[in-house]
């Protein structure tokens, strides 16, 4: 892959970009209305293409928090067109790396040596290059290291960035404006932690040590001494991501619900032990090790579960709750999928769409195991996002519906699912669960 020799780093050179993109979107939707007014057959496949390379093109080059939102968005298979779903998905582990030169530079400001100077080795191409930073291989003293590097000046525009995406995801996406801003405000204070690698470096050092014991799971071991606030260096696990691992190679049945066991494990020991999480569960963000074990490498993304959201969230998964009316209608009031001024009309429509949300995601702790290779229960999860994307109510609500500190145990549930379908996995759903 080409590499980048320089990204935009000043407000006015990224938004120059952002006004480029818009203008490439028009110009693809006036080509698709006068293809219409020739054709009145003519379906929107061809625009959701073109729209969906030229604003990955765009967003690849920002880098950045920009692109991070493609990342998330490709994640949410029910609310993308496939043009989308395939285009931003690279965003997870193969964007456009960026030039030695600058990786150089990063190095030089942060140790006051380049990187061949630090390390016995240093691989000038990147192995893997995402949405914030790339990763770049090298040896010390015998040992195998990932180092990644973060890209230059995205904390600095994560904000400018993030305002200039809106107008464009309201758009294309049809996204709720009250809901978007309320979820962009979340996004940004994650995005911000996930760009000061000095706390990735404490939140990774601190959560592996107390997941160690967890079968299965295998973690790097992390290096202060060659890591900064824009670079992380820790050990090289071998293996490959997992989503291009299950693109080339097969698991068995006893290994993938070895593997999704441990993801589950991971994930329940975190929320509720720990009452934190990872919160970031992309294909890209998991090894599968040569020993067919579950490699973990980016504490980047983390939730930390507020002590009285906690018990306000996961009542909602509890096994009684569809039948306890009084007990799901006060949640719903207290996680603000309803309102007390909410017209009658708008209470009954919110109660049974938020009703079907959880059951759907409820639906694996109703019982003491689950397979998650059921095709039936990922297509009804994504008929539901369907309706949902086209909900006329949900879209010309003034209202969030929704508390914030939801956003991410949501998408990070939705996420281990899809994770978990993938490896066509049943796990005992049991597991660390206190209910």
């Amino acid at each position: 892959m080409k590499e980048q020799q320089s990204i935009p780093v000043s407000k006015v050179q990224r938004a120059t970009k952002f006004i480029t993109t818009g203008a490439k979107i028009g110009g693809n939707y006036l080509k698709h209305y006068s293809k219409k007014l020739v054709n009145p057959a003519t379906t929107k496949d061809q625009l959701h293409e073109d729209n969906a390379t030229d604003i990955y093109q765009s967003l690849s080059e920002l880098k950045g928090s920009a692109l991070k939102v493609a990342q998330m968005l490709s994640m949410d298979k029910n609310l993308l067109p496939t043009a989308y779903q395939q285009q931003f998905a690279m965003a997870q582990y193969s964007a456009p790396p960026l030039s030695f030169p600058l990786v150089v530079r990063t190095f030089e400001t942060a140790f006051k040596k380049k990187p061949t100077e630090l390390f016995d080795t240093f691989n000038a191409s990147a192995r893997n290059a995402a949405s914030m930073g790339q990763v770049h291989q090298a040896t010390l003293k015998g040992k195998k290291l990932a180092v990644k590097i973060q890209y230059p000046g995205v904390g600095d525009s994560i904000k400018s960035d993030l305002a200039m995406v809106k107008p464009i995801a309201l758009r294309m996406f049809k996204l709720n404006p009250a809901e978007y801003d309320e979820y962009i405000e979340e996004v940004q204070t994650r995005m911000l932690e996930e760009a000061d690698y000095t706390l990735e470096l404490k939140r990774s050092m601190d959560l592996s040590n107390k997941c160690k014991s967890i079968p299965n799971l295998v973690f790097p071991q992390y290096y202060p001494a060659f890591s900064s606030a824009k670079v992380l260096t820790m050990d090289w696990i071998e293996g490959k991501p997992l989503g291009e691992f299950l693109k080339t190679e097969t698991l068995s049945k006893d290994e993938s619900n070895r593997l999704g066991q441990a993801m589950w494990d991971f994930y329940h020991f975190q929320i509720h032990q720990l009452k934190e999480l990872h919160a970031d569960p992309h294909p890209g963000n998991f090894i599968i090790t040569n020993t067919k074990q579950l490699g973990i490498i980016d504490f980047g993304c983390v939730k930390v579960i507020p002590s009285d959201f906690y018990p306000v969230y996961f009542q909602l998964l509890e096994k009684d709750i569809l039948e306890n009316k009084d007990k799901m209608l006060k949640a719903f009031y207290d996680l603000r999928f309803i309102y007390q001024d909410d017209t009658e009309k708008e209470k009954k429509f919110f109660i049974e769409i938020f009703t079907e949300l959880i059951e759907l995601l409820g639906r694996p702790f109703r019982t003491s195991e689950f397979d998650f290779a059921d095709k039936a229960y990922f297509q009804a999860i994504f008929k539901f996002g369907e309706q949902l994307a086209n909900m006329k109510e949900l879209r010309e609500s003034k209202k969030a519906r929704g508390a914030k500190h939801a956003i991410y145990i949501n998408r990070t549930y939705f996420g281990l699912y899809s994770l978990l379908n993938e490896l066509q996995a049943t796990v005992n759903t049991a597991s660390w669960v206190p209910y």
